[in-house]
C-alpha cells in the first residue's frame, strides 16, 4: 500500500490525466504546492514501486495499478466531502477537514461511511430530519 504521501500524489496524477490527459511534474507541483524537484522523487519512487511510468523530459503514466488506486483515492475523497457536507460541516471547512481524515481512515471505515451517505440519500426524508436536529443543536 502507498503512504500517505504517496496516495496525494497519485491521487493528484490521476486527476491531472482525467482533466487534461496527461500529467506534467509542473502541473502536480504546482496542485500540490511543492517543488518540482519533490515531484520528480515522488514520481521516480512511484515508478519504481510500479504505480506509473515514468520517462525522463518525456512525461509519465499511471500503470493499470496506478490508475486503480487513483480512482479509488478520488472517490474516497469526493465520498467524504459529501459525508461532512450531508452531515452539515460548513462548506469552507470541507477540503481542509477531508485533507486531514482521509489518510487516517480504513478502507472498512469508508465503505461504512458509503453506506451512510447512500442510506440517507436513498430517502430525502431522512436528509431533512438530519438538517432538522443539526439546526435544533445549534439553538
Amino acid at each position: 500500500m502507498p503512504t500517505p504521501s504517496m496516495e496525494d500524489y497519485i491521487e493528484q496524477i490521476y486527476m491531472l490525466i482525467e482533466a487534461k490527459g496527461y500529467a506534467r511534474v509542473s502541473d502536480i507541483a504546482e496542485a500540490l504546492q511543492v517543488h518540482p524537484s519533490s515531484v520528480t522523487k515522488m514520481v521516480q519512487k512511484l515508478d519504481k514501486d510500479e504505480y506509473l511510468n515514468y520517462e525522463k523530459y518525456r512525461g509519465l503514466i499511471l500503470t493499470s495499478k496506478g490508475k486503480k488506486i487513483g480512482k479509488r483515492l478520488v472517490y474516497r475523497h469526493e465520498l467524504l466531502e459529501q459525508f461532512l457536507e450531508l452531515i452539515g460541516v460548513n462548506k469552507e471547512n470541507i477540503y481542509e477537514d477531508v485533507e486531514g481524515i482521509e489518510h487516517h481512515l480504513s478502507w472498512n471505515s469508508i465503505d461504512r461511511i458509503g453506506d451512510l451517505v447512500q442510506f440517507f440519500e436513498e430517502d430525502p426524508k431522512r436528509v431533512k430530519a438530519l438538517e432538522d436536529i443539526h439546526q435544533k443543536s445549534e439553538e
